[in-house]
This record gives C-alpha cells, sequence and structure tokens, in this order.
C-alpha cells in the first residue's frame, strides 16, 4: 500500500489509478480502508478510487507526536491528501464519521460532488451508544487500553457498544481483527486516538455543518433506512441545509452501508456520478 507524508504524519492509502472520474472514500473510527473493500472493485471500473487510512484508531503507522488530531486537524489532513495527491473533480465520500465535512468546507474548488453516508452530524456527536461510549473510555486516565483488550474477543467486537448496532450482518471477524490490531498493539496508536477523541467538543458536527450552509457542488445524501447509531433524520436535514442536495435512503441496511449493502451503495454513487438531476429526492435501494 502506498503511503504519503503529511503534516501529521505518514498516511497510507489506496490507489486504484486510472483516468476515470476521482471517488475518495473516508472510513469511520476504529476502522481502515477495508470497509470500502465490496465496493472498491466494482467502483473502480469506471473511476479512480482512492481510499485513505486516517489516524482514527485502524492506521498502522502513528502519527507524530503532538500532530494536531482535533476533529478539524484531520479534516485539514484529508484536505492537504486532496492536495498533495493534487485530485481534481473530486467525489468524496464519507461514511460513519462526519469528518469528511470540515475537508469538503475547505477544498471546494477540488471537490466536484459530495456523498454524505449515514454519519455522524449536528448533535449526535458523539454518535450513539458506540460513540459515547469510546469517548468516555478516551478521557479517563489509560481508558483506552482495557478497551483495546476486550476488542481481542470477537464476541465483544460485535456488541452493542461497538460494531453490534452499525450493521444487520455481522462484519466478518478476519476484518474486524484487521481494524481493532493497531489500537490493540500498538501504544503509539492509542496515544493518536486518545489525542483525537480529548479534543472533539458536542458541537464540533454542529460547526462542520455549517461550514457547509453555502456548499453549492451536488450533494447525494446517502442514508440508512434502519440506521439505529445515525439518526435518518439528519439525512433530511442536510438535504434542508444544502442548496444542491438530494435523499436515497437505503433499505435493509444500517450504518455502515457498505458493508450491508454494497450493492446499493456502489449503484447510488455511479448514478450520482453520471447526470446529475439538481435539487430532487430520490429514494433507493
Amino acid at each position: 500500500m502506498p503511503s504519503i507524508e503529511l503534516s501529521a504524519g505518514t498516511v497510507e492509502y489506496e490507489d486504484t489509478g486510472g483516468d476515470g472520474p476521482v471517488v475518495v472514500l473516508i472510513h469511520g473510527l476504529g476502522m481502515d480502508g477495508s470497509l470500502y473493500r465490496k465496493v472498491v472493485p466494482e467502483l473502480s471500473r469506471r473511476h479512480r478510487v482512492v481510499v485513505p487510512v486516517l489516524p482514527l484508531g485502524g492506521h498502522r503507522t502513528p502519527m507524530r507526536p503532538g500532530a494536531d488530531l482535533s476533529p478539524r486537524g484531520i479534516g485539514r489532513l484529508q484536505s492537504e491528501l486532496l492536495e498533495r495527491l493534487d485530485l481534481r473533480d473530486v467525489t468524496l465520500v464519507g461514511n460513519d464519521s462526519g469528518l469528511f465535512l470540515f475537508a469538503a468546507a475547505r477544498s471546494r474548488d477540488r471537490i466536484a460532488r459530495l456523498v454524505i453516508s449515514s454519519c455522524e452530524a449536528f448533535e449526535n456527536f458523539p454518535p450513539g451508544l458506540p460513540g459515547k461510549a469510546v469517548s468516555l473510555a478516551g478521557k479517563l486516565p489509560g481508558g483506552l487500553y482495557p478497551v483495546a483488550q476486550a476488542l481481542r474477543v470477537p464476541a465483544l467486537r460485535r456488541g452493542p457498544t461497538v460494531l453490534g448496532w452499525m450493521t444487520k450482518r455481522p462484519v466478518p471477524d478476519e476484518i474486524t481483527e484487521q481494524w481493532f490490531r493497531p489500537l490493540i498493539t500498538s501504544r503509539a496508536v492509542r496515544r493518536d486516538l486518545t489525542a483525537y477523541l480529548r479534543s472533539a467538543r458536542p458541537d464540533d458536527m454542529l460547526d462542520a455543518a455549517e461550514g457547509l450552509r453555502t456548499f453549492d457542488r451536488p450533494t447525494l445524501v446517502l442514508w440508512a433506512a434502519e440506521d439505529r447509531v445515525m439518526p435518518p433524520a439528519h439525512g433530511r436535514r442536510f438535504v434542508e441545509l444544502l442548496p444542491d442536495a438530494r435523499l436515497a435512503e437505503v433499505e435493509d441496511s444500517r450504518t455502515l452501508i457498505p458493508e450491508d449493502r454494497p450493492d446499493a451503495f456502489v449503484r447510488a454513487i455511479e448514478d450520482f456520478i453520471g447526470p446529475v438531476s439538481r435539487g430532487r429526492r430520490a429514494r433507493g435501494g
């Protein structure tokens, strides 16, 4: 996997290459780019797909000590990646974490389209039971260590405070093992995630949404109809907030749509990158 040296440290990323339209896929907390393993092969047939591994606990290379890993700092890191890789006319896609919303507001000159897919937003930060549980652990002295060690047990990973409410179908154990291994084994990775959790403020996602109020690029709001962590009403709020947005709800899915419904996820993005009907709301899935 290639990597790039950014201001906060070394960031790994997948890049399928090619001459098609650029799609950048942003993962969530405690994961890596394999969240999108079911959709990258399909999207890459017609698009150049770039999937960075952000310093949110699933990264294998720790960031520099003292790096700004606040929500805004990680948003800036995403913008820096777009600049350093000279990615233009990007379709920026985020699922679970809402930090890509900061990057969207900062990098309008490079972003052609935005896909907001079942993510933390507005007052839902930290999001739901899983977000509140890890946030509390991160604010206690040494709190992430016992949490990380508990993640050695596959059954606990499937519990409601981890991934149990985020998918309708369990994520395979070998994938969750890959996601959580850096957090379990690396003190420096736990340090990075702790820095993020301790710098996050309850109104960060409200600020991120406010920064998009004048975002005039076409936007697809792709929300899981059965989401138990990210309220579906927030998808509708995004459509009301953004001047050029439409809504598609995905049936038979919870938060991690690329896990539960990769078919609907790919189809929605490909249809969106094709002819974009401004101001139209669609129901899909």
